[in-house]
């Protein structure tokens, strides 16, 4: 596997980890932020992780190779949440700062690597439509956050 796979395989653990970090956070707030986050997390990895397989694929994994790893990847979200769940006991204060830290995390993640990836050889109608997409996603944290 390309240097890149690897790169790739490494980034999608730290975000997978800061997913369930933001889903621990959100649901120890309140069931409904949990739901909301939840429901945020799984309309962005969808993309996320297709586009993840692709990469991989692209850096030499077989298609069974490229599953496995992203499901080993997948287990850093589990210990994300369990960081998050368990930081309840430091007070309200250490969870309530999660939640912006990991939103700005998908953001940075969305503007400086994923976005750029996926730009790279499309149209400016393309372009325009992942602008959007980035766009209704940072519009869904800020609901998430208000409500």
């Amino acid at each position: 596997m390309a240097v890149s796979g690897y790169l790739n395989l490494a980034a999608d653990a730290a975000h997978n980890f800061t997913d369930g970090l933001a889903l621990g956070a959100a649901f120890w707030g309140s069931p409904a932020r949990g739901t909301l986050t939840a429901l945020s997390v799984l309309l962005h990895e969808l993309p996320h992780e297709l586009g993840d397989m692709a990469l991989l694929l692209r850096a030499g994994c077989s298609k069974g190779q490229a599953m496995l790893l992203q499901l080993l990847t997948a287990v850093a979200a589990l210990a994300g949440a369990a960081c998050s769940l368990l930081a309840e006991g430091s007070g309200a204060g250490a969870v309530a700062g999660i939640l912006p830290f990991t939103a700005g995390g998908f953001i940075y993640l969305g503007t400086v690597s994923v976005l750029p990836e996926i730009l790279r050889d499309s149209g400016p109608a393309q372009a325009l439509l992942q602008l959007l997409a980035l766009l209704a996603g940072v519009a869904m944290m800020l609901l998430i956050a208000h409500y």
